[in-house]
């Protein structure tokens, strides 16, 4: 892991790629500043949500509602304040090896719920986890990316954003799969695995 990287480190990173100067907050009033706080999140999000990252993908029981089901199903569940996307798997049983299962439906009025005839339901999902927990290739990875969506507003050079954006995401025939992202993925596949994280007195253990 990248011990002690954070938004604001990322951030710098990408901006002295570009030639630019460091900040020292987010609320400082730059057009760094204002630019790396509009740009950053959503790009940080974009790319955990378009493969599923060992380190960020989770395995947690769901907390069953009180919400009466507005369609034919039984139940409905809560889906984490934190997920980014949508589940990558649900299944009835925490045990590894399990089966996902199909018979459920995804609802995002109001609040996001997945509804099923499940008594208990676990998901497989990627979490918003905090910068302090991202791998150096992933991190490697994200500079660079972010590098790309900053350059044209910041330097107003749309070579500097082609440049750095092939560097992340490869050419366009990759159709964005390329790059330090497809070095990430294979660097990220070598060690896949999701955490389980307990509701009430479900304790936390590691599955594989």
């Amino acid at each position: 892991m990248a011990a002690g990287d954070s938004k604001l480190t990322i951030c710098n990173d990408a901006l002295l790629m570009l030639g630019a100067s460091e900040m020292t907050s987010f609320t400082e009033g730059t057009d760094s500043a204002k630019i790396c706080d509009r740009l950053y999140d959503d790009l940080k999000k974009y790319i955990l949500s378009i493969y599923p990252w060992s380190f960020a993908k989770v395995k947690v029981q769901l907390a069953r509602t009180t919400d009466t089901p507005v369609t034919e199903w039984k139940y409905v569940y809560a889906l984490p304040a934190d997920i980014i996307g949508t589940p990558k798997a649900v299944f009835i049983t925490p045990n590894a090896g399990g089966k996902p299962e199909t018979s459920f439906e995804l609802y995002y009025v109001d609040q996001p719920r997945l509804l099923t005839d499940y008594e208990t339901v676990y998901i497989d999902y990627v979490a918003d986890i905090d910068e302090s927990r991202f791998p150096e290739y992933f991190i490697y990875m994200l500079r660079h990316a972010l590098a790309a969506d900053i350059a044209e507003p910041l330097t107003d050079q749309i070579t500097k954003a082609d440049f750095f954006r092939a560097l992340a995401f490869g050419s366009p025939a990759e159709n964005g799969r390329g790059g330090l992202f497809r070095q990430a993925c294979q660097a990220d596949a070598q060690g896949q695995r999701a955490q389980t994280i307990g509701n009430e007195s479900f304790d936390l253990i590691e599955v594989r």
